[in-house]
């Protein structure tokens, strides 16, 4: 029995899952099994997933309930079901670095419950200045969630650092007893975060678990919008969605 899975949510990601799936083929450490959750896709993701070659067993299970959350949930319960003690997960549109699942792995055998890592811009969707102008939204929205009041009330058992769902390894011990991810559309990231701060204190980043991140929201929502979202303002008049 594998004890570490990793989950990969997905929606209508046809032209770039296989880009996702190749990277995790290309991982340092392949002992662990692929839970795809294809969320209600209609352009074939599912079947790219199922029909893919890899190093490791890959599964593909459909969660008709809408939201990135719900997509999660089912996916890490199901994993958690199926006997996995480690969970890490990336999304469908991300390309992890070789070392990611290694660094995860490290981490959490290492007493962490939750491990995060950094996130880096695509190097196919933009160029040099889109990379940089992302590295700045991430950078202005990690040091607002770092100042937010909401983020430093009583009962948190550790400061407030930001992660991206889309790179992230955690215990099923820990994901069963903070609540596990809320189950509604994105965003749910500052909402999951906020349930293992105030169960644990065990939170570690890896500067060795590097996920680089699509920016098509930044095309689909313009470098306001996209402030407005990773500061925690919603999509406002735009989809939730930038697909």
């Amino acid at each position: 029995m594998t004890e570490l899975w990793v989950i990969v949510p997905a929606y209508q990601e046809a032209a770039r899952i296989g880009q996702t799936l190749a990277a995790l083929a290309d991982q340092t450490d392949t002992d662990f099994e692929l839970l795809v959750v294809d969320n209600g896709s209609t352009d074939g993701t599912a079947e790219i997933a199922r029909a893919f070659a890899a190093p490791f067993p890959v599964h593909v299970l459909v969660e008709t309930e809408k939201g990135v959350g719900c997509a999660v949930d089912t996916g890490f319960r199901h994993a958690i079901s199926r006997g996995a003690v480690l969970l890490a997960r990336t999304d469908a549109d991300c390309l992890p670095r070789p070392g990611w699942v290694a660094a995860a792995r490290a981490g959490l055998l290492g007493g962490a419950g939750l491990m995060c890592g950094r996130i880096t811009a695509r190097r196919d969707e933009h160029g040099p200045a889109g990379r940089a102008l992302f590295r700045l939204l991430v950078g202005v929205a990690a040091t607002f969630g770092r100042l937010r009041p909401a983020h430093r009330e009583r009962g948190y058992r550790a400061p407030y650092r930001m992660h991206a769902g889309n790179n992230m390894a955690i215990t099923a011990e820990l994901y069963e007893a903070c609540g596990g991810m809320p189950r509604r559309p994105s965003p749910t990231d500052r909402t999951f975060l906020n349930r293992v701060r105030r169960t644990t204190a065990a939170i570690r980043h890896s500067r060795d678990m590097v996920v680089e991140n699509s920016t098509r929201r930044l095309s689909a929502y313009g470098i306001v919008g996209t402030a407005k979202w990773y500061l925690d303002r919603g999509s406002g008049s735009l989809t939730a969605d930038p697909r």
